[in-house]
């Protein structure tokens, strides 16, 4: 399905996916999941050599998938060379040691597997910062004497006590290194917080969505600059953001991290400053790849993100990309199950005007058209109008400017504010 990675210097582990269906979860969404998680594992570097699918009512709590098709596994893994097993849902650790002790192999589930993309993929201290909380409080309920290593970052001196186990003191460690990280991230979230005041006053956009649905893509052809943008999942990382403009308006377009299934919910935790952005935004673009074959199940994975994080009451505008890698038949489909969304190719920039529009016709739902004479003694509304509004029509009678302007009703309030005060400092005199 994917490209091998080339290089001779590295040597891809050998994986078989590991997976279950059931009432809850049908034969063609687990295949869909596993098709994700193959995926998730050529982004991390790996090679998929076979998937494996079990028909349960619900996991088998000792060894995931029930002593039978462990020991097939178990032969699996002699017969194909594997190096790795990869679950598409997260183990406990009794899961995990029971399936390391039968197939003598390495055992990751998805958690694992995303948060080892999110390591490999932190470049800057912001986002390394984030990835390392959320590695360390997922790795927490999993300790094992392993972690003995953390003592060279935090010293192990002074931190033991009287009978102390080594697990304990590993727990410890692992507990007061979580809390820098966490107070690290609260500065990080300050200075993003001061950063995002100076440009308060332009209308924010975010993009949000399923990862690789092309969000970044998208902003490459919106905005017309060189964010990465490539065929594997969490490309974007840390937020980005470029100011353009849409008719009269000036935009400040971000993309963020996208969402998946069952995104660790430490992860989404410790990205809290980056998904600011989206918080903080005045409409959500939500980008859908077209091409998948359960887009709803994509569409509600992100609605359901969007509620966690208290934002699910923005302005929204679902955009439906990669139409044309689908026939005419499916956009036809699509166009009936959700009317009111806009469909386009970033890649191809098809249809990117039509979105502009929407987005536009999005922004001017909170302007108001005025017309307003004021005198030259209030010449810092005047001012002000320049700056924040568009201007449609000046006249000028006499000393007085009369002015016909489109405006944010936020804006409206500042500017009487504005005139009110001139008046009051008037009367003063």
């Amino acid at each position: 399905m994917f490209e091998e990675i080339r290089n001779s210097d590295i040597v891809q582990e050998r994986a078989i996916l590991v997976g279950v269906y059931g009432p809850e979860t049908p034969r063609i969404q687990a295949e869909e999941y596993l098709d994700e998680l193959e995926l998730l594992t050529y982004t991390a570097g790996g090679k998929t050599i076979d998937k494996v699918l079990q028909n349960r009512m619900h996991p088998d709590p000792s060894s995931y998938v029930g002593s039978g098709k462990l020991r097939q596994l178990k032969s699996m893994k002699g017969e194909k060379n594997i190096d790795t097993f990869i679950f598409d849902d997260d183990l406990s650790p009794t899961q995990i040691r029971n399936i390391e002790k039968e197939t003598q192999a390495k055992v990751l589930d998805r958690s694992g597997l995303i948060l080892d993309i999110f390591a490999s993929r932190a470049k800057t201290a912001a986002a390394k910062t984030q990835v390392e909380l959320a590695q360390l409080q997922y790795l927490l309920p999993r300790l094992t004497r392993f972690w003995t290593h953390l003592s060279r970052q935090q010293g192990g001196i002074g931190t033991r006590g009287p009978g102390e186990s080594q697990i304990e003191m590993d727990r410890r460690m692992i507990d007061k290194r979580i809390a820098t990280l966490k107070d690290k991230l609260d500065k990080i979230d300050q200075q993003r917080q001061t950063q995002r005041k100076g440009r308060s006053e332009k209308v924010r956009i975010s993009l949000v969505g399923y990862t690789n649905a092309g969000k970044s893509t998208l902003m490459n052809g919106l905005t017309d600059t060189e964010v990465l943008a490539e065929n594997r999942l969490f490309a974007t990382l840390d937020s980005t953001v470029r100011q353009y403009e849409i008719g009269n308006h000036e935009v400040l377009l971000s993309d963020t991290v996208g969402f998946i299934r069952k995104l660790p919910h430490d992860l989404i935790a410790s990205f809290k400053s980056t998904l600011d952005e989206v918080r903080e935004c005045d409409i959500l673009l939500h980008v859908v790849d077209a091409s998948s074959r359960v887009v709803q199940d994509y569409i509600d994975v992100v609605d359901d993100t969007l509620e966690d994080m208290g934002v699910n009451d923005k302005k929204s505008l679902l955009v439906f990309n990669k139409m044309d890698i689908i026939d005419s038949h499916r956009i036809n489909e699509l166009k009936r199950a959700y009317p009111d969304a806009v469909f386009i190719s970033a890649e191809r920039g098809i249809g990117l005007d039509k979105l502009e529009n929407r987005i536009k016709e999005l922004i001017e739902e909170d302007f108001v058209t005025k017309t307003m004479t004021i005198p030259a003694a209030k010449y810092e509304g005047v001012a002000f109008l320049h700056r924040e509004a568009n201007i449609l029509e000046k006249k000028y009678e006499g000393s007085d400017i009369k002015l016909t302007f489109s405006i944010d009703k936020a804006d409206l309030m500042r500017l009487n504010a504005i005139l009110d005060n001139i008046d009051t400092a008037e009367s003063v005199m």
